[in-house]
C-alpha cells in the first residue's frame, strides 16, 4: 500500500495499515530534515488517543506522555471573568481527557513508531502524477513509478494527489483572518496552565483573544477585524507591538512563530476515486478552522477508517468497493458535520450586530445565570457531538 503525506494523517494512516499487516510505502514531498515550523494542530482530542491506541498503544502513550494537560478554564468577556472551571487530574492508568503539545512533536512520535512497524519512508518523493484503474494505483514521483492496490492521499491542503483526480473542495471561504503567535515558556515564570478566552479584551481594541497552554510554551490566538491589515498583526515585528497588550511584556522576546490563518470550510466533493483505490485524508479532504481542534483530531480519524477500509478491501478480493464505501459515507458525513460546527463556532467568533449584543447581554447576566457564562465558553468551538459516535471528528 501507499501513504502520500508525513503530517500527522498519512503517519497515522501508515501506522494503522501496519496494524493490519500490511505493506506500507510513504512518500513524503519534502525531505528529511524538513522544518516544521510552530505549534499548528496542538490539540490531541481524548478520543484520538484511544484511537491512536488501537493501532499502537506505545505512540499514544507517548504523546499522552509529553502532552500538557491543562486543567483550569476560563472566559472573559470586555476584561471581566464570565466563567471558570478546574478539573482534578484523571484517576491513575486513566488516559487524559486531552493533551496539548506542539504538532512536531507528536510527527515525531508517529514517525518513531512508523519507523519500528516497518514502514518503508521515502523523503523527496513529490508526486508528479496518479493514474488509478480497477486493478491498482500508479503513483509517479520524480524518478520512478510506484504501484499498490491502494493509495491514501493525506498529502495536505494542496494534494498533488487530490488534484491529479479532479477532486474539488466545495464549501465557503470567507474573508478575514486570525494570527497565532507561539510563545516559549519563560523557565522562571512558565505559562500558566489556564486556557483562557476573552471576548473583546479591552486592551487590543475588543478584538477576541485565545490563549491556550502547550508543553514548552503557549499560544496566542488573535481574531482579527475584517478591515485590519495583515502587515499590521501577522508578522513577529506587529506580534512584538501588541501582545504586551494581552501577555506580560516579557513575552514579546520569546516569540517562536507567527502565522496567518483564513477561515476556511471546505470538503471534498468525494472522499474516495471513481475507481475505489484512491482514499483522501486529512487535509486533502477538508479544511477548518482550528476552533474545535477539527483538523488534526478528524484527519487521524479519517487515517484509521482508511487503514481498515483498506484491510477489509485487500481480503475482499477483485471487487473493493463495497469495502471502501462504508469510508467514503462515514467520512464525508463526519467531514460535514465538521464543517457545519466550524461555521456555527465562527459566528460567534466574527459576531454579527446581533449575535453581539447576545454576547454583551450573556456577560451581563452570567453571574446570576451561569448558564450563560458556559453558553459563552463552548459556543466558540461549535457542537462536539458528531452524526453517531463512530464518526465523531
Amino acid at each position: 500500500m501507499i501513504v502520500v503525506g508525513a503530517g500527522p494523517t498519512g503517519l497515522t494512516a501508515a501506522l494503522a495499515l501496519r496494524h493490519h499487516g500490511l505493506p506500507v510505502t510513504l512518500l513524503e514531498a519534502e525531505p528529511h530534515d524538513r522544518a516544521r515550523p510552530g505549534s499548528r494542530a496542538l490539540f490531541v482530542h481524548g478520543q484520538t488517543l484511544r484511537r491512536l491506541a488501537a493501532v499502537s498503544p506505545a505512540v499514544a502513550d507517548r504523546i499522552a506522555g509529553h502532552g500538557l494537560l491543562w486543567r483550569t478554564r476560563r472566559t472573559l468577556h470586555g476584561g471581566r471573568e464570565v466563567y471558570r472551571r478546574s478539573y482534578p487530574p484523571p484517576p491513575p492508568g486513566r488516559p487524559p481527557p486531552f493533551v496539548s503539545l506542539r504538532q512536531v512533536d507528536t510527527e515525531r512520535f508517529l514517525l518513531d513508531a512508523c519507523l519500528d512497524a516497518g514502514v518503508d519512508v521515502r523523503w523527496g518523493s513529490p508526486v508528479t502524477g496518479v493514474r488509478a484503474d480497477h486493478d491498482g494505483v500508479t503513483v509517479h514521483t520524480a524518478d520512478r513509478q510506484w504501484r499498490a492496490p491502494f493509495v491514501v492521499a493525506a498529502d495536505g491542503a494542496r494534494s498533488a494527489v487530490r488534484r491529479a483526480l479532479g477532486v474539488a473542495l466545495r464549501g465557503p471561504r470567507p474573508e478575514g483572518f486570525h494570527v497565532v503567535v507561539d510563545l516559549a515558556d519563560d523557565p522562571d515564570d512558565p505559562v500558566p496552565p489556564v486556557r483562557t478566552l476573552h471576548y473583546e479584551h479591552p486592551a487590543i481594541g475588543r478584538r477576541t483573544v485565545l490563549q491556550v497552554p502547550f508543553a514548552g510554551g503557549g499560544q496566542i490566538d488573535l481574531q482579527c477585524r475584517a478591515d485590519d491589515r495583515p502587515e499590521d498583526f501577522a508578522t513577529v515585528e506587529a506580534a512584538r507591538d501588541w501582545l504586551p497588550t494581552v501577555v506580560p511584556a516579557r513575552y514579546r522576546d520569546r516569540i517562536l512563530w507567527v502565522a496567518r490563518y483564513r477561515f476556511q470550510q471546505v470538503v471534498a466533493d468525494r472522499m474516495v476515486d471513481a475507481t475505489g483505490r484512491v482514499l483522501l485524508a486529512g487535509e486533502a479532504a477538508h479544511l477548518f478552522p482550528p476552533f474545535g481542534a477539527r483538523g488534526m483530531n478528524s484527519g487521524i480519524a479519517d487515517a484509521v477508517a482508511a487503514a481498515a477500509s483498506i484491510a477489509a478491501a485487500d481480503g475482499a478480493g477483485a471487487d473493493p468497493s463495497a469495502a471502501v464505501a462504508r469510508y467514503a459515507e462515514q467520512r464525508q458525513r463526519a467531514a460535514h458535520h465538521n464543517r457545519d460546527a466550524a461555521r456555527a463556532a465562527l459566528r460567534h467568533l466574527r459576531p454579527g450586530p446581533a449575535m453581539r449584543l447576545r454576547q454583551r447581554c450573556s456577560a451581563v447576566l452570567a453571574p446570576r445565570v451561569p448558564a450563560l457564562g458556559r453558553w459563552l465558553e463552548t459556543a466558540p468551538y461549535g457542537p462536539r457531538s458528531g452524526p453517531s459516535a463512530e464518526s465523531k471528528y
